[in-house]
């Protein structure tokens, strides 16, 4: 096995979730200079300019399984960083909000693309033994995408009333050395093979993984497994319900925690819990050390100790902090008791959902299907990505922040439900061998764990 070759194929093409983090949290720091520039309203403001690029990632996120089966995984991850480079460049020159929606929309669709066609991708050339941490890599680099966006932004905030349009302009840079990193990668061997029927190329990509590899042999596995399936059906045939509700659930639990919300606004929530306007900019940075420093323990602890077992850890921890968050803005409590209990909010996110969420869609679909159930998870939860931290000005401005953290508190509890009644322990188990037990698995028992290794 080559495992240098796969660790950098594994790392260039994770490199989209940098983009992705960045993309994402680079906004934060210029939250509060577009609505004084602006001055269009909280509702305009959540929903068109801060959440513009959350519904272009909700498109990308549905209709990126077509460009990915049609195209394959390498030339839509091409295109994705063309996307991110022109969303920077053009959000940074933007003179009106209209225009700068439009090219932050962009950049939302590349995001969207990426949670498809990324760890599917991966999650095809890696071992089945190393397949969660290759896969954790692109959670890896989202998380490092947010702690330098959240740098970023305070390194830049003092350098004048423009200092927002370096702060997004300034990801062009990572998109376009992405964009040139990702055109060494070969393609995926099992789009190759079941997609476009070329048997040379994927024997040469599958050599590449591993030179000692019984081609002939490993090829004829993959193709009699793709045989044994029906051509014609979908993600939302009856043989696949239970794949969709696992893919649906995380997705949607995965956002019910507040995370986007979080990171959207985390200098306003701050500012809100009593920090100044500097601390709290220098606050969000440890915010995005505390999640990089905790996702790097999940990835050394999800092909050990198993997905099931990260998330029970993740569900406790969001319950705990969400919890004492909700409590504190109730009793008007100020100082870093806020900042602190929502960094154990960030561990637990990196522990649990943040490490799992990529790596478990990617699992539970199979080959033939794996990009269109990745794009129907990612669009769930872009979809919800989109909607929750668009209202939550709205929110905190006539509800308050206490009544909006307990009932991301509530969900929690709900998602530990779903960990202990529902969700099987896949690490270990190769694509092939997970599609046939999740298929020949009776949706009405869900006592799991019901995957063996």
């Amino acid at each position: 096995m080559n495992h240098r070759k796969i660790f950098y194929w594994s790392i260039t093409v994770a490199l989209a979730g940098f983009l992705f983090g960045f993309d994402t949290v680079v906004i934060s720091g210029a939250d509060q200079s577009l609505q004084d520039l602006w001055q269009n309203g909280e509702l305009f403001h959540g929903f068109v300019v801060m959440a513009s690029a959350l519904w272009g990632t909700v498109l990308g996120a549905f209709f990126g399984g077509i460009p990915t089966d049609r195209l394959g995984r390498k030339k839509t991850l091409f295109w994705i960083g063309v996307f991110y480079f022109v969303s920077a460049v053009g959000s940074a020159l933007a003179g009106t909000p209209w225009v700068f929606a439009f090219f932050r929309f962009l950049g939302g669709l590349g995001v969207g693309a990426s949670t498809v066609a990324a760890p599917a991708y991966i999650s095809e050339i890696a071992p089945a033994n190393n397949r969660g941490k290759l896969v954790a890599l692109y959670q890896f680099n989202i998380v490092f995408g947010i702690l330098i966006a959240f740098l970023s932004n305070y390194l830049l905030s003092g350098i004048g009333e423009n200092a927002w349009r370096w702060m997004i302009g300034v990801e062009g840079i990572p998109a376009f050395i992405y964009t040139l990193m990702v055109l060494t990668v070969p393609r995926s061997p099992r789009w190759l093979l079941v997609k476009k029927h070329d048997r040379e190329a994927a024997a040469k990509t599958l050599r590449l993984i591993d030179p000692g590899m019984d081609v002939d042999a490993e090829m004829q596995r993959i193709l009699a497994d793709h045989a044994e399936t029906d051509k014609s059906e979908t993600i939302f045939s009856n043989r696949y319900r239970f794949p969709l509700v696992l893919a649906f659930l995380i997705a949607f639990f995965n956002q019910f925690s507040g995370i986007n919300a979080f990171l959207y606004y985390a200098p306003r929530i701050f500012e809100i819990a009593g920090l100044e306007k500097s601390a709290a900019l220098l606050s969000s940075v440890g915010i995005g050390l505390t999640n990089l420093v905790f996702t790097l323990i999940g990835l050394a602890m999800i092909d050990r100790f198993g997905r099931r077992q990260l998330m029970y850890i993740g569900s406790v921890g969001y319950i705990i902090s969400l919890s004492l968050v909700a409590i504190a803005f109730a009793m008007g409590i100020k100082g870093m008791a806020v900042p602190i209990f929502l960094f154990l909010f960030i561990a637990a996110h990196a522990i649990g959902q943040g490490a799992v969420i990529w790596v478990f869609i990617s699992e539970i679909f199979p080959t033939h299907l794996r990009a269109h159930g990745q794009a129907f998870g990612s669009s769930v939860h872009w979809v919800l990505a989109a909607a929750i931290p668009s209202l939550v000005p709205v929110l905190f401005s006539s509800i308050g922040a206490a009544p909006v953290f307990a009932f991301f508190a509530f969900m929690m509890l709900l998602q530990l439900l779903f960990v202990w009644r529902m969700m099987p322990e896949t690490k270990g188990v190769s694509l092939e061998d997970l599609e046939k037990q999740l298929m020949m698995s009776n949706p009405a028992n869900l006592d799991p764990p019901f995957l063996k290794k």
